[in-house]
């Protein structure tokens, strides 16, 4: 799990320094770096499961969200039959950066959740 955790953090940071170029890096640095965070402190030991739930809450909703909006991942599946999300790192179609917020989402929750989980047992025992 110390090594699960490492490496999610190093991606998560590292995920948050390529949002420089995003239109809104107010918003995903912050949310990247919150993951970041949690999984620093549970590859030292440090368990904050409900700091986890605050996430996944958060990040459902996020997802949720860009998941159902105009222009969104249901667009992207639906009316634009899966297009490439890989063609242009500086996509002018909404929902190709939409689907990639989405996926950046899901990657925080399963993580964040895996520690949940893990957290909960290693703190009853």
């Amino acid at each position: 799990m110390k090594f699960f955790n490492l490496v999610w953090c190093i991606l998560f940071v590292l995920f948050a320094a390529l949002q420089y170029n995003d239109p809104d890096p107010y918003i995903w640095v912050p949310i990247y770096l919150y993951g970041a965070v949690l999984c620093w402190l549970a590859f030292r030991r440090r368990y904050w499961p409900m700091a986890c739930v605050i996430g996944i809450v958060v990040y459902t909703a996020y997802a949720v969200y860009l998941f159902a909006t105009t222009d969104g991942v249901w667009d992207w599946a639906v009316a634009h039959h899966g297009a490439n999300i890989a063609e242009s790192m500086h996509a002018e179609k909404p929902w190709i950066e939409q689907t990639r917020e989405f996926i950046g989402l899901l990657l925080l929750i399963i993580v964040l959740g895996t520690d949940y989980l893990y957290a909960r047992k290693k703190l009853k025992h």
